[in-house]
């Protein structure tokens, strides 16, 4: 079963067994408008929840991506670093940054659902 969840900081995670795909939101690429680079983890790393493990840049400003759940960085999305522009055509779905496998023990408590995460925006995050 799949399960879906967000950050305060805008990021997503799809959980799916023992792995676990990032990336950040349509609301954050919205707001950093055109993507023109985007830099992630090296395959292998180790990271803490709410570690910023990667960096998305836009004509408007620079910004961390930080991982939702501690874990180890298993694969990168290498498409969007060479085409940074998916992540604001596909933000949620082809523009994952990278997929984690999930240390043992992690919470989701912390994470929002999608309804929780859109009454979050629409609040004025």
């Amino acid at each position: 079963m799949v399960t879906e969840r967000f950050t305060k900081d805008h990021e997503w995670v799809r959980l799916d067994g023992g792995i676990a795909t990032v990336g950040i939101t349509d609301h954050a690429q919205q707001q950093l408008g055109d993507v023109v680079f985007v830099e992630l983890p090296e395959v292998g790393r180790k990271v803490a929840a709410s570690e910023a493990v990667a960096v998305v840049e836009s004509v408007k400003a620079a910004s961390d991506v930080f991982s939702p759940i501690a874990g180890e960085v298993m694969e990168v999305n290498g498409d969007v670093v060479d085409r940074p522009a998916l992540v604001n055509e596909d933000a949620e779905d082809k523009a994952w940054f990278f997929k984690l496998k999930i240390a043992e023990g992690v919470a989701l408590d912390a994470l929002m659902d999608r309804a929780a995460y859109e009454a979050f925006v629409k609040e004025g995050s």
